[in-house]
């Protein structure tokens, strides 16, 4: 295996484009584009440490200490190339196919180190001005050339490197399936143990590469379809072993085989798909993921009408219209299916009725505005956009409450798995009549299930959401047929111990992927409703494969429990106070609010944790939970420091001395983390919540302060800009 490629770890690639700006004017832009976030956090530091030493003022004198400051930057940009490039060789004397390019790579970066030290060294300015100051960086040029170049260079040699990770993938991917096709042709038992053991080892290797990559994507659709992919490669291996055991103890069985033909079709598409995410290959053959949902489209209808208000010939009439229609197709998804209820699909259509009707008028007063600039038409079509907007907000939760109300009594009614009790009792009575009722009910059950994940996906509000409904459809889709085939094996040889236990696997594996439904639909309605965001909606995929040695679940005893959902309800309020500081920023997409918010989000999964719900499951996922919050902390004062350069030095040490309380917090979570995962020490629960209770009341303290400071801040700009104003009017 090659070595680990790239400090900080994983890989990310492909074309596209790196860039970096700052206020002296300097740009990089490789043309690559980062994937991953080992890569980003290694490329990082770096382009922070040249912007440092090229953003000064042309002209400017530098006195002694300063210049020496420059100077131990520009070393310390050397030394960490020199250290990055000894990792790149190593990578490419294990690597042969790549080898030329990353050394070519490697010696461009050393060469550019070298020539940054050398423009930055203090004893080539040996010349004092009058005033006791040295100019600095009088090739500017000079540094800025070998800026970019090292900047490029490295991001090749990083690059490069994943594609090393890539074929580490692809190549355990060909393992496995060589494999499998050697357990698919078995016919013996011992043979099929021994394959079977190999293919073990394999899928272990296998679920390790892709879950390190899962976890490095930054693009969470991405790492959504590959946490939906390896869960089906977790949840097939014990399926493979069951039916290919099956198979063999009765090998004239078609049952049998097409229930063993099942899994491992589902198998080799789930392994494609994986390498279809990882080479970046187009996904074929995923299910309505072409089309986007009706939320979405409702979504970019509202924007479109709204930036009217800015150009009004932004858009076509032609196109308005259109999209609205294009809404109103995909609406009958609810009102032709047979599982809404009357009153839900008289209430969309009207609703419906009600959009095309607002479109209409709003269409006639935004033409009228274009030729008549006043400011009462400028009233009237304000007016109709809120008119319009409004009324497609309420078909949108019209069709959410519709979803989620058959989902949840869908959920309710088959609670107790009764058809796949029968189908287990019917299977070992050997009552083929009995099977044939029952295979007939689990089959109506599959198509309302299967029904119910379509509508769902169009309410789910987040891509990464929208990829478990499908997950979840499949699932049903394909699992529903498998257990009906399997309970006819068990039917046709009720005393097989081997179908039975087949049997038992596939109605397991039913009721897994129901439960997962139940925690699909919380987490759809706490998108809907505001509460959790897109950042950690993964976290509801199906898990991906760990180590059981690392899976000891969270369990407190009853006195414990009574203190953790206490210290739970304290921390929900304060994840409430978080939300409502950030919903006075006009700003949603600055980064403050941004790693605020995930934040937030993240305490608010720790609140679930204390009421049995939510992802947190497993010491393991405490671990990773706490990894996760302490690096957004750190983010958010990083953030909340640039934010104070703007600030007047009275505000600005206020901010600091707020952001000089987080951070230590920040720096002890993750030596909690450290400690844990090196002497294998499980975390007290308690202690944990406590910490983070700590953390989220200074969050809300500094995003108090922030939003004072920004107001304060664009208040002085205000007032500037109107004495300007005055000033030229006088003039």
């Amino acid at each position: 295996m090659a070595a680990s490629p790239l400090p900080g770890g994983g890989g990310g690639g492909g074309a596209g484009a790196v860039h970096s700006c700052n206020a002296s004017g300097f740009a990089f832009d490789s043309g690559l584009e980062i994937r991953t976030r080992s890569v980003e956090q290694t490329l990082l530091p770096l382009v922070s440490q040249i912007t440092t030493l090229i953003n000064h003022k042309d002209n400017i004198k530098k006195s002694d200490k300063t210049l020496q400051a420059i100077q131990r930057v520009g070393q310390a940009v050397n030394l960490a190339v020199g250290r990055f490039v000894k990792v790149g060789e190593a990578i490419a004397n294990e690597n042969w196919d790549l080898k030329e390019e990353i050394n070519i790579a490697c010696i461009e970066a050393k060469q550019a180190g070298e020539t940054i030290a050398a423009l930055t060294d203090v004893t080539r300015l040996n010349h004092l001005e009058s005033d006791g100051q040295i100019p600095i960086l009088a090739d500017k040029a000079g540094v800025v050339q070998a800026a970019r170049l090292l900047l490029s260079s490295v991001a090749k040699v990083l690059l490069l490197a994943d594609r090393v990770v890539i074929k580490q993938i692809v190549t355990s991917r060909n393992k496995v399936l060589a494999t499998m096709e050697r357990l698919e042709k078995v016919s013996s038992f011992q043979e099929f143990v021994q394959i079977f053991s190999q293919f073990g080892n394999e899928m272990v290797e296998f679920a390790h590469l892709t879950g390190d990559r899962q976890n490095d994507l930054k693009d969470e659709k991405k790492k959504a379809r590959m946490a939906v992919a390896r869960a089906v490669l977790e949840k097939g291996t014990m399926m493979l072993l069951t039916a290919s055991k099956t198979c063999l103890r009765h090998p004239s069985c078609d049952s049998a085989h097409r229930n063993k033909e099942g899994v491992f079709g589902r198998m080799r598409a789930a392994l494609d798909k994986v390498i279809d995410i990882v080479t970046e290959c187009r996904p074929n053959g995923e299910t309505d993921s072409s089309s986007a949902s009706l939320f979405t489209v409702i979504k970019e209808l509202k924007l479109n009408i709204e930036a009217l208000r800015e150009n009004l010939y932004f858009e076509s009439k032609e196109n308005l219209c259109t999209e609205l229609e294009v809404i109103l197709e995909r609406v009958e998804d609810f009102t032709d299916s047979a599982y809404t209820s009357h009153e839900h699909r008289e209430r969309i259509l009207e609703l419906s009725a009600q959009a095309r009707a607002e479109m209409q008028q709003f269409v006639s007063v935004w033409m009228q505005a274009q030729s008549t600039k006043t400011k009462s038409a400028a009233e009237e079509l304000e007016l109709t956009v809120l008119r319009v907007s409004h009324s497609l907000n309420e078909l949108r939760k019209e069709l959410h409450h519709t979803a989620m109300q058959l989902a949840a009594d869908l959920l309710k009614f088959h609670a107790d798995h009764g058809v796949l009790k029968a189908l287990k009792l019917t299977g070992v009575e050997g009552n083929l009549e009995a099977l044939a009722e029952y295979a007939c009910k689990l089959s109506e059950q599959k198509e309302q299930l299967v029904e119910t994940c379509r509508l769902l996906r169009h309410v789910s509000g987040t891509e990464p959401l929208e990829i478990t409904c499908i997950h979840a459809e499949e699932t049903f889709l394909v699992t529903g047929q498998q257990i009906i085939s399997a309970a006819e094996t068990l039917t046709l040889h009720p005393s097989s111990k081997i179908a039975k236990e087949n049997l038992d696997v596939f109605c397991e594996a039913w009721e897994s992927q129901i439960s997962d439904l139940a925690t699909l639909l919380r987490e759809i309605n706490d998108v809907f409703e505001g509460r959790r965001g897109e950042k950690y909606d993964h976290l509801s995929l199906p898990k991906p494969m760990k180590n059981n040695a690392n899976m000891k679940s969270l369990k407190p005893d009853s006195e414990e429990q009574a203190k953790i959902a206490k210290l739970g309800l304290k921390l929900a309020l304060l994840t409430s106070d978080a939300d409502c500081e950030l919903e006075k920023w006009e700003d949603q997409e600055n980064e403050i609010v941004r790693y605020g918010r995930n934040m937030s989000r993240m305490a608010y999964s720790l609140y679930l944790f204390t009421r049995g719900e939510g992802p947190l499951k497993t010491s393991q996922d405490l671990v990773h939970f706490l990894e996760v919050f302490a690096a957004e902390g750190l983010k958010l004062t990083s953030n909340v420091q640039t934010f104070s350069k703007q600030l007047k030095d009275d505000d600005k040490l206020m901010l600091l001395l707020e952001i000089n309380k987080l951070i230590p917090l920040c720096h002890q979570l993750q030596t909690m983390t450290k400690t844990s995962l090196q002497n294998r020490v499980i975390l007290k629960v308690d202690k944990c919540i406590t910490k983070i209770r700590s953390m989220m009341a200074l969050v809300v303290q500094l995003l108090s302060l922030c939003y004072k400071l920004l107001k304060k801040v664009e208040n002085t700009r205000w007032a500037s800009a109107a004495n300007k104003d005055t000033m030229d009017g006088k003039t």
